[in-house]
């Protein structure tokens, strides 16, 4: 039985942002019109990164309570996309991972009925960083959830989610999005010029989030610019050993950078809570409420810096995989076509084998990341084997 609302077309209202989504798009409006079997109460979005997971997350929570199926201008589509709607739950986590503590707090909210909207709906944006005993803790909330509770999981791919959560929700994949399509959805939307888009969105390969920040911010720029001199400096072990601090220290002060503002003022609101500074206040386990507080936020910080190296890990196999297509003679547009002579340079100075075992060592020296090794060690061994003229066992 629909529903009988309409829904604005696939590059309108609160869909617009969802560039070459199409396919994905119309599955979630023929969910919020109400047609037979096509809305279920959870859902996993996946797609790689950059694809616009948690901004179809948050349409699709627009659209739910929207009266006109998400124009994008209405107050519930507003508040719905800013995180303000009260019957719309955004959790996102700045930490390593999301646990069981978190997760039963996000359950017991999803009991509660709706107040003003047609649904309670819950989008987890960093379903990926959910522990397993969080996820045990989600499971029944999920497979068993309250009359009119919507869940809406995001992560990269299927398998980063338990199997048990994974078999319970409806999934739906998202694409990268064409670099045309990222560059006109920056001038579109963000009023880039054209040539600063067309550039951001080849240098973020399909990311759009990555895209717009490098549209708007020279600094981002540079950082990428300053990454891809590396290979040009590593000429013997110091060489590479030295560009590994320097990649290190500056990933560590881009994360400091971004949250000492916010982190002086969480722990004067913290102080101010606990009444530390009032005369004649002894406030009780203070200490223990703001170290706590530290803990979270240096846990924040390490995030911050392996986002901001996996970056750079991101920008040097843009490199080599420039310098492997005109290697092979693919025809491939360069990602970073400033650079074309330094690529063909490159090219006709290593073989294909030796390129493919530099590429091997970025996704190696991403795993070790992954696999908590220390930042400094790891990106070390990589750049040891990006400047080795063969590769390091």
């Amino acid at each position: 039985m629909t529903t009988g609302r309409t829904t604005p077309a696939a590059d309108q209202g609160v869909w617009a942002d969802l560039v070459g989504q199409s396919t994905a798009v119309e599955v979630l409006r023929r969910a919020v019109s109400g047609a037979a079997h096509a809305m279920t109460h959870a859902w996993l979005i996946t797609g790689p990164p950059g694809s616009g997971r948690s901004n179809a997350a948050r349409a699709f929570a627009a659209a739910l309570q929207c009266p006109d199926g998400g124009c994008g201008v209405c107050k519930a589509c507003r508040t719905s996309l800013s995180g303000a709607h009260p019957d719309v739950t955004l959790i996102r986590t700045e930490k390593l991972s999301i646990g069981v503590k978190e997760v039963r707090d996000y359950a017991l909210r999803s009991m509660m009925a709706p107040t003003v909207g047609r649904w309670q709906v819950v989008v987890v944006e960093d379903a990926d960083r959910i522990t397993e005993a969080g996820a045990n803790a989600l499971l029944k909330s999920v497979e068993e959830p309250a009359p009119g509770t919507v869940w809406i999981l995001c992560a990269p791919t299927p398998d980063d989610v338990i199997p048990t959560i994974r078999s319970r929700t409806r999934g739906l994949t998202l694409t990268t999005p064409r670099v045309r399509d990222v560059a006109a959805l920056l001038e579109r939307r963000d009023g880039i010029d054209p040539a600063t888009a067309d550039a951001a969105a080849r240098a973020a390969q399909g990311h759009i989030g990555r895209a717009r920040h490098l549209a708007r911010d020279e600094a981002a720029r540079q950082r990428r610019r300053d990454v891809l001199r590396i290979p040009s400096q590593l000429g013997n072990i110091g060489a590479c050993l030295r560009a590994a601090a320097t990649l290190v220290s500056a990933a560590q002060a881009e994360a400091t950078d971004q949250t000492a503002e916010v982190e002086a003022q969480e722990r004067a609101e913290l102080e101010q809570a606990l009444g530390v500074g009032t005369r004649g206040a002894r406030p009780r386990n203070a200490a223990v409420a703001l170290k706590e507080l530290e803990d979270e936020q240096k846990l924040r910080v390490k995030r911050l810096q392996r986002d901001a190296i996996d970056r750079a890990l991101t920008e040097l196999t843009t490199w080599y995989r420039d310098v492997l297509s005109v290697q092979l003679g693919t025809g491939a547009d360069l990602v970073n076509v400033e650079l074309a002579d330094a690529v063909a340079a490159e090219a006709a100075r290593a073989t294909p084998d030796r390129t493919i075992a530099r590429i091997d060592a970025i996704l190696a020296c991403r795993e070790a990341l992954a696999g908590n090794v220390a930042p400094q060690l790891a990106v070390e061994s990589m750049l040891v084997g990006l400047g080795a003229d063969e590769p390091v066992d």
